[in-house]
C-alpha cells in the first residue's frame, strides 16, 4: 500500500468509521483523505475536483454546496493530535461513484465506509437506491472497508 486510505464522511456519521479508517492509515504510515460527496450537486465536467453546479440552482447560494463546517470541525476533533497527515475533499454526485473517482485520481490504497443505520428511512434507501458499501466492493479492484456503525448481534447466539 502506498497511496492514501480515502474515508467516505458525513455530517452525523458514527465516530466509529473516522477512527477505523485513522487506525488504518496510522497502521499503513499513509495520508488519510476524508472524502464528503454532495448528492445535492454533479460535477459538471465529469470529474471531482472540477467545478460542480447544483442539481437544483433555484434558491441556491453559492456556499449551500460546500462541506458542511460541522463536518469539517468534527473531522478535526478528531483527528487533531492523532500524528497523522489528513485532509478533507468535497465530491459531487452519487457518493460511490464519486469515492471509486476519487480513488483513482489519488491512487488510493484502499477505501473506507460505514455501514448505514439500522432504521426505517435508511432500510428504504438501500430498498431503492443500495448502499454506498454494496456499489464499490462490487464495483472496485481496490481493497474496501466496511465498518459497522450499529451491529445487530443476535441474542440468542448457537454458538455457546
Amino acid at each position: 500500500m502506498s497511496g492514501p486510505i480515502l474515508v467516505g464522511v458525513m455530517p452525523g456519521q458514527r465516530p466509529v468509521v473516522l477512527e477505523q479508517a485513522a487506525h488504518v492509515a496510522a497502521s499503513a504510515g499513509l495520508p488519510l483523505v476524508c472524502a464528503y460527496a454532495d448528492v445535492t450537486v454533479y460535477p459538471v465536467d465529469g470529474t471531482m475536483g472540477g467545478p460542480a453546479a447544483p442539481i437544483d440552482p433555484d434558491g441556491v447560494d453559492d456556499d449551500s454546496y460546500k462541506i458542511p463546517e460541522s463536518l469539517r470541525q468534527a473531522i478535526a476533533t478528531q483527528l487533531d493530535g492523532s500524528g497523522i497527515e489528513w485532509s478533507v475533499v468535497q465530491l459531487a454526485g452519487e457518493p460511490a461513484r464519486a469515492l471509486a473517482r476519487e480513488a483513482e485520481d489519488k491512487g488510493a490504497s484502499m477505501i473506507v465506509v460505514g455501514t448505514r443505520e439500522h432504521k426505517l428511512a435508511a432500510a428504504l434507501k438501500e430498498l431503492t437506491a443500495g448502499s454506498v458499501a454494496r456499489h464499490l466492493f462490487h464495483r472496485q479492484a481496490l481493497p474496501v472497508l466496511v465498518v459497522p456503525v450499529n451491529p445487530r448481534v443476535p441474542i440468542d447466539d448457537d454458538d455457546d
